[in-house]
């Protein structure tokens, strides 16, 4: 049985406050642990502060893209036997894994390509320069630089590989080391890729660390340069957001959290057309791959009232093809367990609350056994889809995330207005997707809902041949939202980076402004 140990301070050493065991959630059989051990966390913080932040920022942003470039290359060439590890960890299919483990790589190749453009520098320039004087020459120039602390990231279970390097990605370039803590319970493809960095010897000391299992009182260590990023539940943001660090200290802190995402289908979309195929696509999709544990799946679908049968029919004759079980033990399975036992009793108890509301609209709520299933073991849920036909009083619908294969078909009059209240109950998402022709529809909507959102997805005919769909985060692209989304932003290019630097004012002498930052 593996054993994941952490790798803080310059070297592996067991850091958790107990021992926990890994499962393979399709056999619930036993497949590594992570042993108890004790660590000085404020020693580590020091070590990372001292030998990464030096190291990292006495490179230029070209030199640190070289570093996440090399990053990608180890994780593309170790991309089989991180595929086998996430099935047999997280229970996923192989579509499903490379989804994980391909967006990991590509994330960093894509900041590697930033870094390029930012080139030999150490300062980034915010703006353009600014007279305050009555010549020229007394001028200003905002500029960011990284902050001298130390990111702490708390990944979710979902995503054990794209999670790490989509944070780690925009810190490490910024010139932050980090701390990247996943979710224990399935750490395994996260302590992999972290052993095939480090046989590669890409990045100098301190600058990543891997924490396997429980953080101990390693927050209670965070001081103002530091900073916090978290993705998981609401109820354990509240308790970071109250930590002593972010209260006293000021350490930013950035949340993703829940998130009620939605699609809204227009009036004008006829069944049988392409952007109906293209939205049919998406929220299948987002229902169900990675088996719905996905911060962008889909989880509410507003139709106008005369297309609700047919919808939800289109729908189920597609779910009713998805085969579901061990995707060790039968290549033809589409969908996998959900991940923990935890999660497992999670999402039935949802979809129990759900349907006190709601009508069924195919897979009653969820009951199955999976195929290569032995002896009833595995955490199986069959795809649920539910039906409102009044879903302004469906509290169930817009107050509780089901973080599984589930969504629901809810009815709206048709008229823009209608929708954006409907999808404004969700009080902050990460994404919704919008599917018309109509310009004049897409005018009226995006407006009313664009403040509750951290991404609006435009669907239509024109690009239903080049769309990867709502469901994929793209390294450009913000990602986070208000609200019940957490309040945070991740990626975005550039922006990403911002979280792990300092805005700074410089203000003097135009030449000597010059020589500082380049900009004439």
């Amino acid at each position: 049985m593996r054993s994941l140990r952490s790798y803080v301070g310059g070297q592996w050493v067991a850091s958790s406050n107990r021992a926990t065991t890994l499962f393979n959630p399709s056999t619930e059989e036993a497949i590594a642990e992570i042993p108890a051990g004790e660590v000085d966390w404020k020693k580590m913080l020091r070590y990372s502060r001292e030998k990464g932040t030096a190291s990292l920022q006495a490179l230029t942003f070209t030199q640190r893209g070289e570093l996440l470039q090399a990053m990608a290359k180890t994780l593309h060439e170790g991309r089989e036997e991180l595929i086998s590890l996430a099935t047999a960890n997280g229970g996923n299919t192989r579509g499903d894994a490379k989804f994980d483990i391909d967006g990991a790589s590509f994330t960093l190749a894509a900041y590697a390509d930033i870094g390029a453009k930012l080139g030999d520098t150490h300062i980034m320039v915010d703006g353009e320069p600014e007279q305050i004087g009555r010549t020229a020459r007394f001028s200003a120039q905002h500029v960011r630089l990284p902050r001298a602390g130390v990111a702490v990231h708390i990944n979710a279970f979902n995503f054990p590989a794209w999670g790490l390097a989509e944070k780690a990605a925009a810190a490490l370039l910024a010139g932050m080391p980090v701390m990247s803590k996943p979710a224990s319970a399935t750490a395994l493809v996260a302590h992999r890729m972290m052993e095939m960095i480090l046989e590669q010897n890409i990045l100098p000391k301190g600058a990543l660390s891997l924490i396997s299992g429980s953080s101990g009182d390693l927050l209670s260590h965070l001081q103002g340069q530091d900073v916090l990023s978290f993705t998981g539940s609401s109820d354990t943001a509240k308790i970071l957001r109250a930590t002593e660090g972010v209260v006293e200290r000021s350490v930013h802190i950035n949340v993703e959290a829940d998130s009620l995402n939605a699609a809204v289908l227009a009036p004008d979309v006829e069944l049988g057309s392409e952007t109906f195929a293209l939205f049919l696509n998406d929220v299948v999709r987002d229902m169900t791959q990675k088996t719905g544990q996905k911060c962008t799946a889909i989880r509410r679908i507003f139709v106008p009232e005369d297309k609700v049968d047919d919808v939800v029919a289109a729908m189920s004759e597609r779910l009713a093809d998805l085969v579901v079980g061990d995707p060790a033990a039968d290549s033809n399975v589409r969908m996998g367990p959900v991940a923990t036992e935890t999660q497992f009793k999670d999402v039935r108890a949802g979809i129990e609350r759900l349907a006190a509301q709601t009508e069924e609209g195919y897979g009653g709520t969820g009951e199955i056994e999976g195929r290569g299933s032995v002896g009833g073991k595995g955490y199986f849920v069959g795809p649920v889809l539910r039906v409102t036909r009044d879903a302004a009083k469906c509290e169930a619908l817009h107050a509780h995330e089901v973080f599984g294969p589930v969504s629901t078909v809810a009815a709206y009059s048709g008229e823009a207005s209608s929708a954006a209240a409907l999808v404004r109950m969700g009080e902050g998402g990460l994404v919704t997707s919008l599917y018309s022709d109509d310009r004049k529809f897409f005018a009226e909507l995006v407006p009313l809902i664009a403040a509750f959102h951290g991404r609006l997805y435009l669907g239509s005919e024109k690009i239903a041949g080049q769309s990867p769909g709502p469901g994929t985060v793209m390294p450009a692209l913000l990602h986070g939202g208000p609200g019940r989304a957490g309040g945070g932003e991740e990626l975005g290019g550039l922006r990403g980076m911002a979280f792990y630097q300092q805005r700074t004012a410089l203000q003097g002498d135009k030449a000597i402004l010059t020589a500082i930052t380049g900009v004439k």
